[in-house]
């Protein structure tokens, strides 16, 4: 039985995303330092040009000769921070481009790690949002984070100088600071909802767009662009008051600190002037004081590195809700070795129940395939075959009960074990790799050419892969596939898997009837090994099976040979009117094996001559 997230005790996005933010600065730590140290370097240089600048106008004014060399301290100074400025702007660059590589890199492989359930639960479109945006700007918190620390070097360093200048200067502007401290802490609690809503809007587009793309087809034959594009930018108009709102937050903070720092500036330059007409105060000091006032008073830079770390954050929490969820846990054990002449491959489902948004889409199915044989599964839309096909691979795990493979709960597995024993052919199988021969071989560890080549046979895909313009290194994406070809593709990856347990679903129906019978004779061919798990939609397909599963609202209702199963109406009815004379003549003349059982439910179901 499979635990919920909480039920594991796993941490909330809001436990994960600061941890998520440190684990990334420390990743580019030597960057990050090395950023840090140049711009507070930088910063240093900035508050040290005032001095410079007064002292040489104090020697200049005096006639003294040494001025000539406090403006060459001048001119070096501003060189260095322009020097500094640049190499500044490489390393924040590189930093955030590497911490982003690696946020994208984890969350990835967390995804990958956690399968199917994480497609589940976000959806294609909003994990793509996740990776691509989120990421990016999560990614900016390391060099952001080491900006502001020179950010908030200038202004405190500033007020230190216009200390030492004369105390009296610092007292008046830390008289004002509170206001500019309240400033920054109202930018940072009125961005933090918006900037989060703004991408969650935008993760529900990147969705609606993605579901777009995919059926485009389907939109184009129906000729319902317009509802799609409506439907797709849904979330428009939140997108909109939710970064108007940012703006305004920002905008605010922004009038806030224009209106404050100029009235500071004013007050210590002010100061400074009555402190000169009483001999306090030189003229380059009062230049100074002029200067530090304004880094002192540099709301604005503190301003723009704070909303960048807002952002950086609320991408975080989006990643951390990802990362929360738990990975797939896989056990240490391997199967039992094959006994020769005995076959493999002996699935059972014990009590098996799936919830999905609530409701059973199966519930408590009982169900044994023995070893070496076939099972076709065969059900109305919605009556869970294809559930039960990702149950028996353990490409999802049930709420309730438990699967076996040789008499190994698959939990317990070892994952390379488990993916090695179990292949999987799909409806629309994704064509991965550079080439035809990738695609084939795509999981299988070091695999020949001569095991690719028999595999595509099996499959009866060698003659179009022949004729395809470089054979088979033809990059799967030049190559004009039909559906079933694409099919036959699919088939032979998972044939060339070589595994205990073959699981198709829905991989036979793009296929013409003449393919598919040979494809159906090579699945039950004896050489074949381990058991078949084929989710049916065609009646033939059924009928060659050694025992059928008939799954009706999430239940077995009947398994059996389709030639018994046929003798009741609602079994017919699946297939639709006249589906079959032939398919009640091929299941007629169709037996089990000798010297093989065939699949049967368990505790579950009724007898095939029940109910119709």
């Amino acid at each position: 039985m499979t635990t919920t997230l909480r039920e594991a005790g796993a941490p909330g996005p809001a436990a994960v995303s600061v941890p998520l933010l440190r684990s990334a600065v420390r990743h580019s730590g030597p960057r990050c330092t090395a950023l840090a140290l140049v711009s507070v370097t930088a910063t240093g240089a900035t508050l040290a040009l005032p001095l410079a600048l007064g002292r040489a106008l104090d020697l200049l004014l005096a006639g003294d000769p040494g001025a000539a060399r406090w403006v060459l301290w001048s001119t070096g100074l501003v060189l260095a921070v322009a020097a500094l400025d640049a190499v500044e702007t490489v390393l924040a660059g590189t930093t955030s481009a590497r911490s982003t590589a690696w946020l994208r890199h984890r969350l990835v492989g967390h995804v990958l790690a956690v399968g199917p359930r994480a497609v589940g639960r976000f959806g294609p479109g909003d994990l793509v949002a996740r990776l691509v945006g989120n990421a990016a700007q999560a990614g900016t918190a390391p060099a952001t984070a080491a900006a502001l620390l020179a950010a908030l070097t200038g202004p405190l360093g500033a007020v230190v100088a216009l200390g030492l200048i004369d105390p009296l200067l610092m007292v008046v502007f830390l008289a004002g600071a509170p206001l500019l401290a309240l400033v920054l802490r109202a930018l940072a609690r009125g961005s933090s909802d918006c900037v989060a809503r703004y991408q969650q809007a935008q993760g529900r587009i990147a969705g609606g767009l993605a579901e777009a793309v995919a059926g485009h087809r389907t939109i184009a034959a129906a000729g319902t662009a317009d509802r799609t594009v409506a439907r797709v930018l849904g979330p428009l108009p939140e997108l909109s008051r939710e970064g108007h709102r940012m703006w305004r937050v920002q905008g605010r903070a922004a009038a806030r600190a224009a209106a404050l720092a100029p009235l500071l500036q004013l007050s210590v330059v002010a100061t400074a002037g009555v402190l000169l007409t009483r001999h306090r105060l030189s003229v380059g000091e009062l230049l100074a004081a002029s200067r530090y006032a304004v880094l002192a008073a540099g709301v604005g830079v503190l301003v723009g590195h704070v909303s960048g770390l807002v952002r950086a954050r609320a991408g975080a929490d989006r990643l951390a809700e990802v990362l929360a969820e738990p990975p797939t846990a896989y056990g240490e054990r391997t199967l039992p070795p094959a006994e020769r002449g005995l076959p493999v491959g002996c699935l059972e489902l014990r009590s098996v129940t799936v919830r999905r948004g609530g409701r059973a889409v199966l519930d408590g199915v009982d169900l044994v395939v023995p070893g070496g044989s076939t099972l076709a599964v065969v059900g109305r839309s919605g009556a869970g075959k294809s559930l039960l096909a990702a149950v028996a691979g353990r490409l999802a795990d049930p709420d309730e009960g438990e699967v076996r493979l040789d008499g190994v709960p698959l939990p317990e597995l070892d994952r390379r074990e488990l993916r090695r024993a179990v292949a999987h052919a799909f409806e629309r199988p994704a064509l991965l790799g550079d080439s035809v021969t990738d695609t084939i071989a795509f999981g299988v560890p070091r695999p020949s050419p001569a095991r690719v080549r028999e595999a595509a046979r099996a499959a009866h895909a060698d003659g179009f892969v022949r004729r395809l313009p470089e054979g088979y290194a033809t990059p799967c994406a030049d190559a004009p596939l039909s559906g079933g070809e694409a099919q036959r593709l699919g088939l032979a990856r998972a044939f060339a898997r070589d595994g205990r347990l073959l699981v198709l679903d829905d991989a036979l129906s793009s296929l013409d009837t003449v393919t598919e019978h040979r494809i159906t004779e090579t699945l039950l061919a004896p050489a074949t090994g381990g058991s078949r798990l084929i989710i049916a939609h065609r009646v033939t397909t059924a009928a060659r099976a050694d025992a059928v599963a008939w799954l009706d609202g999430g239940k077995v209702r009947a398994v059996g040979p389709h030639a018994e199963l046929w003798r009741t109406a609602a079994y017919r009815d699946l297939f639709g009117e006249g589906a079959g004379a032939d398919a009640s003549e091929d299941g007629e003349d169709r037996a089990v094996p000798p010297g093989r059982d065939g699949p049967r439910a368990t505790g579950s179901g009724t007898p095939p001559h029940g109910g119709g």
